[in-house]
């Protein structure tokens, strides 16, 4: 078995047009940014365009990644992002959010996968009510677990201006999902 090169030099390799070293990384990259990119913009579709779009950034512009200012997949999760949040401005609502969240359960209690489904719809659809910015960052904290200096790479911002990101998004998600509560509504 062949050793796996690090992604720095396959971006190398990448940025001198090696068509191998090019698919070597999407293969690393591509379902970590695939998972990003559908959190951010909540459709399938949208998502797998907006990765489409990073990976011919990926391929053109190779040569401008600097390995000193950090790692391959935080400057290709940065490129996600910002795809993301360009086809999200075009992005016109066509369905409603719990349409996207049918996704099977292989727990074997039919009443625990309902409950999870619906709690798991319940929490895409207030992650959809973020702004993109804010979903960008729990996303990419929570779900991918990049570092501050990562997620701040990614947003084109500060750590400390990630970390009011993330509180807000927090404090955000637990109003929106205290008032989906059927109790909430209730009483």
């Amino acid at each position: 078995m062949q050793p796996v090169e690090p992604q720095a030099t396959l971006m190398a390799r990448v940025a001198a047009g090696d068509a191998r070293a090019f698919t070597s990384l999407v293969g690393e990259l591509y379902a970590p940014a695939l998972r990003v990119a559908l959190r951010v913009v909540g459709d399938r579709a949208e998502a797998e365009d907006a990765l489409q779009g990073a990976l011919t950034r990926l391929w053109t512009e190779a040569a401008r990644f600097d390995a000193g200012k950090g790692s391959v997949g935080g400057w290709f999760r940065r490129i996600v992002v910002n795809q993301c949040f360009d086809r999200k401005r075009r992005l016109k609502v066509v369905a409603p959010i719990e349409a996207a969240a049918t996704v099977p359960s292989d727990l074997p209690d039919p009443f625990e996968a309902a409950d999870a489904n619906a709690r798991a719809r319940r929490v895409d659809a207030a992650m959809a009510q973020l702004n993109p910015r804010q979903r960008a960052a729990i996303t990419l904290f929570h779900g991918e677990g990049a570092s501050m200096a990562e997620i701040a790479a990614s947003l084109d911002t500060t750590p400390k201006a990630v970390e009011g990101l993330l509180a807000r998004a927090r404090s955000e998600l637990s109003r929106l999902l205290i008032d989906e509560r059927p109790e909430a509504r209730d009483g």
